[in-house]
């Protein structure tokens, strides 16, 4: 599972005009599902992303968003998945299934709300526009194989 996790002070997410996902201070979370991954991904993933510490305290990354009342936006986004390897347009094959993917999208979703974080979301599958605002700016990679953190 490979995740592009942005501190945020806003970001939404729309769906032919409509927005359908919103928060204020927090993480916004875009994720690829790829194939092979699993429950054990899930769990260290949301595990992971609600407690990793990338807000200010007393350091400049002493907080994490539990710590500091933030939300999440859980953006599904499988060209995360894709390869630039060969020819001149990128490859999917890494990428889940849809079916499998969505499954594991929202498994995910009910994983960081159950460790107590504000979740919201995209649709899955949707052509959207995601608009946020950079804080920091802060972006970190978070790819977990296997249950583990790989990167």
């Amino acid at each position: 599972m490979k995740t592009v996790l942005q501190r945020v002070t806003r970001a939404q997410v729309r769906v032919d005009g409509a927005v359908v996902g919103e928060i204020g201070r927090g993480l916004l979370a875009l994720c690829a599902i790829e194939k092979g991954d699993g429950p054990a991904d899930v769990r260290v993933t949301a595990d992971k992303l609600v407690t990793l510490r990338c807000f200010p305290g007393a350091t400049p990354m002493d907080r994490s968003v539990l710590d500091v009342g933030g939300a999440v936006l859980l953006v599904s986004q499988f060209t995360i998945a894709g390869t630039l390897k060969k020819g001149r347009r990128p490859g999917f094959d890494p990428a889940a299934p849809p079916d499998e993917a969505r499954a594991l999208y929202e498994q995910l979703a009910a994983a960081i709300r159950g460790l107590g974080v504000v979740v919201d979301t995209g649709r899955f599958a949707a052509h959207m526009e995601v608009e946020l605002v950079n804080d920091g700016p802060v972006t970190l990679l978070l790819f977990t194989q296997g249950g583990s953190v790989v990167h």
